[in-house]
């Protein structure tokens, strides 16, 4: 039910985004909209960790050369600058305390299921990031977007979110050195003995500790504070970037560039929107798009829920006020994000820290994008954050994500087969569009055997198909070659 109040607007600012009708004030929402960002900033880290670090399929990085590692101030620039922009929209033509950055999980989806197929680019990559953006668009406007929701059953939704959170997890354990596939086995432990593990073992601690304590802003301090403790070990020790002549090196040894400079814009504007039909195929490149517009879809519709319930802004249905332009933004998010080249923008449910702080209207959202502009003058200090800790922050978001596990009722075969397979072949094989596919043609298949064909939705059928088809398509163009 919606909290408003009876007093009446103090001012030009008030009435636009009526903060007094909301119960709040305009330094509740100045603070809140601190906090939120504050709760958040670490995207300003994390995207570049997770899209600077995998060449595409020509073996170039992301605003760098092969071999040679991307240009992480700019992805960080680009990171920040878009996230302000979208979060400032989203405060002034939704006027609702929800704040926009590159989404975790969308981005692991672009950096290893689409940039690394062989052959693509990462303009092409982002290029099919705006196709995505656009297709949303559109079926945001025609009303198309809820049927496509309400076609695929809720625990696969769920099970969708909590693979992803397994495979952010693998990945963070994996560029901290934590796990390897160094060994006998598939994966074992790194090498705990030594200082760069060190780091992200008390960045884990700290991150955990501030999580439970409920500190706003936990995975910020925490990435900052094993930041630090890096920074003093490498330049009292000298521990240097780990090699094969120095095996107990950083995996990514803190520099000191400075603390501002011009912000590097360099990669807004380098996507390609038709390379991707070159490199990858349609049917390919179909399936790409439709996994990312699930993921776009039902995180984004799950946060803004999540939100507008603890701001006490749902009418009697559970409905967002505005919320077909909360989603037309949301949309533009990722057509922003794509031609940023910083991935999919979608809505953060961090936004609820600022929440939490009394923020409940738009004006939060505003302040958030107004600090995440002027954090595109500090992108120099990405430099200084190892991978080591920043990587303790994806195994907690990978935490979060796992909680949504309890959504799935395991004594139903119908869903629980097909949910299970979605949540380990994510990141057993490396593939978020694996497990999505593998989940999919699971629901059919389990369907038809227990005589329930009835109750397979025929976008399931098609999407099913479709998936069929792209597992089976190298021995397909090798029968047609």
């Amino acid at each position: 039910m919606s909290a408003t109040s009876s007093a009446p607007p103090r001012g030009r600012i008030d009435r636009y985004f009526r903060i007094t009708e909301r119960g709040s004030t305009i330094g509740t929402e100045v603070r809140g909209g601190l906090v939120t960002f504050f709760a958040m900033a670490y995207i300003v880290v994390l995207n570049p960790l997770i899209l600077g670090t995998t060449p595409d399929g020509t073996g170039a990085f992301l605003g760098g050369g092969s071999g040679d590692g991307s240009n992480f101030a700019a992805i960080a620039s680009a990171t920040a600058l878009i996230a302000g922009i979208l979060s400032i929209l989203m405060g002034a033509v939704a006027n609702y305390p929800l704040a926009l950055a590159a989404g975790l999980g969308l981005n692991a989806v672009v950096a290893f299921s689409i940039a690394g197929i062989e052959g693509v680019t990462w303009a092409d990559a982002m290029g099919v990031i705006v196709i995505e953006g656009i297709i949303i668009l559109v079926l945001v406007l025609t009303g198309f977007r809820e049927a496509v929701f309400r076609a695929v059953p809720q625990e696969l939704k769920v099970a969708i979110g909590v693979g992803i959170g397994l495979f952010i997890t693998l990945i963070g354990l994996g560029n901290a050195g934590f796990v390897t596939n160094e060994g006998s086995t598939i994966l074992a432990l790194g090498n705990l003995g030594t200082l760069p593990i060190l780091v992200f073992v008390v960045g884990l601690v700290l991150t955990i500790v501030l999580h439970v304590r409920r500190v706003k802003g936990a995975l910020l301090i925490s990435i900052l504070a094993a930041t630090v403790l890096a920074i003093v070990l490498e330049n009292t020790l000298h521990i240097g970037q780990r090699s094969e002549e120095n095996p107990g090196g950083f995996n990514s040894a803190p520099t000191f560039d400075g603390v501002m400079a011009v912000p590097d814009f360099s990669l807004i504007g380098q996507f390609d929107l038709l390379g991707s039909f070159q490199s990858i195929g349609a049917v390919t490149l179909v399936l790409l798009v439709f996994s990312l517009l699930l993921a776009d879809f039902f995180d984004t519709m799950g946060t803004m829920v999540a939100v507008g319930a603890e701001a006490h802004l749902l009418d009697a249905d559970g409905n967002p006020p505005k919320a077909r332009r909360i989603l037309l933004v949301d949309s533009v998010g990722a057509i922003a994000g794509g031609m940023g080249s910083v991935s999919s923008n979608t809505a953060f449910v961090e936004s609820s820290a600022g929440v939490g702080e009394g923020a409940r209207t738009g004006l939060a959202s505003i302040v958030t994008g107004i600090a995440f502009l002027l954090a595109t003058l500090f992108a120099p200090l990405v430099a200084l954050v190892p991978y080591e800790a920043a990587a303790p922050a994806l195994v907690l978001v990978g935490f979060l994500m796992m909680t949504q596990i309890a959504g799935v009722d395991w004594r139903n075969l119908d869903v629980a087969i097909p949910a299970f397979l979605t949540i380990v072949i994510m990141p057993f094989t490396y593939s978020i569009s694996d497990g999505i596919g593998a989940g999919f043609v699971a629901f059919v298949v389990v369907k038809l055997a227990r005589g329930r064909i009835r109750e397979i939705h025929w976008l399931m059928w098609l999407i099913s198909i479709l998936f069929v088809v792209y597992f089976l398509l190298d021995p397909i163009l090798a029968l047609v070659g």
